[in-house]
């Protein structure tokens, strides 16, 4: 089964001498059709762009098309998200230039619920933020761990006494 979603970036203007705004990540929607109808304001790094509000306080920009699919190599991850305390979606975004040459747009452009997967893109020197999962998505992925995350058997460490002693080759002189 694949989730079709959106992404809503946040800009907030802030009171800070050395950068006027932030981005942010705002939320993870369904998209279950109810935007069909937003105008497109922004086509950026291959994603269409609607700016669902833009006041003097901030500005809110929806993403659509992004569709997650679980997939049961990626079981240990998931099992990580599934078991934490709060369950996250793991959003990567960069900071793009304006087609317009107006101050960089933030742009999301990869969306998931694995650990494994934020952390590689986190290692790759990636923007990744995290929101908390609704609880129907968490239940969804609590299942799909269920079924599909198998947990590697422990191997049985050996007693140091029997490894064998560590001692330098003899080299024949004494």
């Amino acid at each position: 089964m694949k989730l079709k979603l959106a992404v809503v970036m946040r800009k907030e203007f802030i009171d800070n001498p050395w950068q006027s705004y932030r981005w942010t990540l705002d939320e993870v929607v369904f998209d279950i059709g109810q935007f069909a109808h937003q105008q497109v304001d922004l086509e950026i790094a291959g994603r269409s762009a609607v700016c669902m509000r833009k006041d003097d306080k901030a500005e809110r920009w929806l993403y659509k098309g992004f569709e997650l699919q679980l997939h049961p190599d990626e079981a240990e991850g998931y099992y990580l998200n599934s078991t934490a305390t709060k369950p996250a979606w793991f959003v990567m975004w960069r900071l793009e230039d304006h087609p317009d040459g107006a101050e960089p747009i933030a742009v999301p452009h990869f969306l998931s619920v694995s650990y494994y997967e934020a952390g590689r893109l986190l290692d790759g020197g990636e923007t990744v933020e995290n929101i908390p999962l609704d609880s129907e998505t968490a239940a969804w992925l609590s299942d799909f761990v269920q079924e599909n995350y198998k947990p590697e058997p422990k191997k049985r460490a050996r007693p140091v006494s029997f490894k064998g002693a560590h001692r330098p080759k003899d080299d024949g002189v004494r």
